[in-house]
C-alpha cells in the first residue's frame, strides 16, 4: 500500500497514481485544472467543528488527531474505497495546509495504512416470526343492504 502527501500548492507529477483532495475547503487561488484530481472526499475530511478548534495549531495536534482518528473510525464506508485503490496502486492525499506533518491527511494516511479500515459486516439472519397460534378466518365481503348478490 502506497499512500503519499502532497500540497495542492505542489505541482502533479506521473508518480503521484491517484490524486484525491482530501480537505473540506478549496485551496486558495488553486484550479481545478492545476490539482489534477481523481475525486475530491470532502466527507472524510474532519468536522467544521474540529477544523475550526484545530486551526493548525502545532500545540494542539495532538488532541486534534485523536479526535480526527474517532471521527475517521464512523466512516468506514466512504474510507474503504480509498483504501482499496491504495492497495491496488499509489494514492497521493493532496492538502491545502503549509505543514504536512500536522496536516489532516497525515492522520488519514496513518488511518488507511494502519488497517484500522475493516470490511463491512455480513448482516445476521434474523429469524421470521413464528405465525400467530390463532388461525385467521378468510375475510368476507360484506353486502350493503339493499343489494342483491
Amino acid at each position: 500500500m502506497t499512500v503519499r502527501l502532497k500540497r495542492a500548492y505542489e505541482p502533479a507529477s506521473p508518480t503521484d497514481g491517484r490524486r484525491y483532495l482530501v480537505d473540506r475547503l478549496w485551496p486558495r487561488g488553486v484550479t481545478k485544472r492545476s490539482l489534477q484530481l481523481s475525486a475530491w472526499l470532502k466527507e472524510v475530511a474532519p468536522s467544521e467543528e474540529l477544523r475550526r478548534s484545530y486551526c493548525h495549531d502545532p500545540a494542539l495536534f495532538p488532541a486534534f488527531r485523536r479526535r480526527y482518528l474517532r471521527e475517521l473510525e464512523g466512516l468506514a464506508p466512504q474510507l474503504r474505497a480509498l483504501q482499496e485503490e491504495a492497495q491496488r496502486g499509489t494514492v497521493t492525499l493532496v492538502f491545502g495546509a503549509r505543514d504536512a506533518g500536522t496536516s489532516n491527511a497525515a492522520v488519514l494516511a496513518e488511518f488507511l495504512e494502519s488497517g484500522r479500515v475493516r470490511p463491512p459486516r455480513r448482516a445476521a439472519r434474523t429469524p421470521r416470526p413464528a405465525p400467530h397460534p390463532v388461525a385467521r378466518r378468510p375475510r368476507t365481503r360484506l353486502r350493503r343492504p339493499g343489494r342483491r348478490a
